[in-house]
């Protein structure tokens, strides 16, 4: 009988070293959990896995640069998380924000909201937060359309206006703003007019008297004075105010893995 060591092994090196992490879950169907468990913990002692966090293994790469292993693959930590916990996951607001432009902000910690219950998990040095939220939210999740809602809402209806509106509208690619026009009946109520302007053809886009003159998305580095309000946020101990910006990010189009 071939022993539960040589089995794990033989599933883990049909995955490219360092691009996948696993846990005891991942190996159940080839015996009992504590089998599994011990056959882990003589893999990691022989050093032909590496135990990265409480239940989280992996095959690590070794960095020819840093001539040692390289750091673990946080995306393949989420991706055993979301098997393990059998949960969805959906990247936060503010990184959203983030990604497409809109702020300079940038997380302090990697967060994910989620479905399943609020943690924090610690990954070799590196540290991972899940936050619940309501299934209003997560309703989105798979949707290419995703970003630009989880954006909007970390704006906020105060900071989130036609000028935001109009910038997506020109920087989003056309498959996203189908996706927005499609699901627009699960937005708030304070979204749906920037939504339509978001998707609205050229000859529709709707210009607000009070703002007749909007610079294109291509020559803008910052929002206009006259409403260039400093998003505060408690992201960091400082709250710093982080002014919106417009540069010209690449938006992947394509729905999380």
């Amino acid at each position: 009988m071939v022993p539960m060591a040589d089995r794990i092994m033989g599933r883990v090196r049909a995955h490219d070293n360092g691009k996948w992490v696993c846990t005891p879950k991942d190996f159940l169907d080839l015996g009992k959990r504590a089998a599994v468990d011990q056959a882990l913990s003589r893999l990691v002692k022989r050093k032909q896995l590496r135990r990265v966090g409480r239940g989280l293994y992996d095959r690590p790469r070794f960095s020819q640069v840093l001539q040692r292993p390289a750091p673990v693959n946080l995306d393949a930590v989420v991706a055993a998380l979301i098997r393990h916990d059998s949960i969805r996951i959906m990247p936060n607001g503010l990184q959203a924000a983030n990604d497409l432009g809109l702020t300079t902000a940038v997380p302090a910690k990697v967060c994910y909201l989620t479905d399943g219950a609020s943690r924090t998990v610690k990954v070799d040095g590196n540290t991972i937060q899940f936050r619940h939220t309501s299934d209003r939210i997560m309703q989105w999740t798979g949707k290419i359309a995703s970003p630009v809602v989880q954006a909007l809402h970390w704006l906020g209806s105060a900071i989130a206006d036609d000028q935001v509106a109009v910038i997506l509208k020109h920087r989003l690619p056309d498959a996203v703003k189908q996706d927005l026009r499609k699901n627009n009946d699960q937005l708030p109520p304070w979204m749906l007019p920037l939504a339509r302007i978001i998707t609205a053809d050229h000859t529709q886009a709707r210009t607000p008297a009070s703002r007749a003159s909007i610079a294109p998305p291509e020559v803008m580095t910052t929002r206009p004075a006259a409403f260039a309000v400093a998003v505060i946020r408690p992201w960091t101990p400082l709250a710093k105010g982080v002014l919106i910006r417009v540069p010209a990010p690449t938006f992947v189009s394509e729905e999380p893995s």
